[in-house]
């Protein structure tokens, strides 16, 4: 896979160029679905499957909305390049990028930069200025401009449409199967192991990795069942969400006890795989109930990841 930055690097039209385009926000079913179909064109057509896609999202630019990410850009790209894509395209996004118009973007970036033979976009793609560009639009310039359109339907589960909104609610709530199914794969948040308190270790005797994190979305303050990625090796852990009451803290932790594990990983870092959430946060009488607690939720971790 090849992640270009920049259009300026761009120096030649790719080989029968088959494009997709879009945030990809989770790299979700729906998201699957349509890279697949690309793969797919490209093979056939001995071409080139394509993903055009932006960093950072547009609306942090065009609204200065705070859009909780799912996947934060690095992921985002490591889950496209899984797929078998074969070039990722990715400019800044600007506003003076967002002032192009409908027409200029298909004419002059991807047929004349690119090479566009064929798109493939869901059913409610826009693009352009104002997001002036619909679908019908889309297939008048494959028409005009001798381009292969493909529009595909929504992928439902559940009789549910698949979409990054309703995939970051389920985040939040914690319906982390859920999301498991949405996503084809579990929820995964990464970081970098920094010092704590060590009241885990000190006073609970359970050690735990408190991480700084990337991610912009995160799981229902409360209790859960993960696997823990260190060294490409997977362990099996419990993770804590929140602000730890029963300390009076009031600053937001994820701290993770990995199940049978002796390493320093310190400035390390680590994946977590969110599988189930367990219990909500909660406030203790005592150092000693909690600890209870703990053993409690490390006993149900170990038979949720059996």
């Amino acid at each position: 896979m090849k992640l270009i930055n920049s259009l300026e690097d761009i120096k030649r039209p790719f080989p029968y160029a088959v494009i997709t385009v879009g945030n990809f926000d989770g790299v979700h079913l729906g998201h699957q679905t349509l890279l697949k179909q690309v793969k797919e064109r490209a093979k056939e057509t001995s071409g080139t499957s394509i993903v055009f896609t932006f960093e950072p999202h547009p609306l942090k630019i065009l609204k200065k909305q705070k859009i909780p990410l799912i996947t934060p850009f690095e992921r985002k790209i490591e889950l496209i390049a899984q797929l078998g894509i074969d070039v990722i395209i990715c400019p800044p996004f600007t506003r003076e990028f967002s002032k192009i118009s409908a027409m200029e973007f298909v004419k002059n970036i991807l047929i004349e930069k690119i090479g566009m033979k064929e798109i493939v976009v869901g059913h409610d793609y826009a693009f352009g200025r104002g997001r002036e560009g619909n679908i019908e639009l889309l297939k008048e310039l494959g028409n005009e401009l001798d381009f292969k359109v493909h529009i595909l339907g929504p992928v439902l589960v559940d009789n549910m449409v698949v979409s990054s909104t309703r995939i970051r609610e389920l985040i939040m709530e914690g319906e982390l199967e859920k999301v498991k199914i949405l996503l084809n794969r579990y929820y995964q948040v990464s970081g970098e192991v920094i010092a704590g308190h060590d009241r885990g270790g000190r006073l609970l005797g359970f050690p735990t990795a408190n991480l700084r994190l990337v991610n912009e979305v995160f799981p229902k303050n409360g209790v859960y069942a993960v696997e823990v990625i260190y060294s490409d090796k997977i362990y099996k852990g419990a993770a804590n969400i929140g602000f730890k009451p029963t300390f009076g803290n009031d600053a937001l932790s994820v701290e993770t006890h990995i199940l049978d594990f002796n390493h320093d990983i310190y400035a390390k870092k680590i994946k977590l795989n969110f599988v189930k959430r367990l219990r909500g946060e909660k406030k203790f009488p005592s150092i000693e109930a909690l600890a209870t607690q703990i053993k409690e939720d490390i006993k149900e971790a170990r038979k949720i990841l059996k």
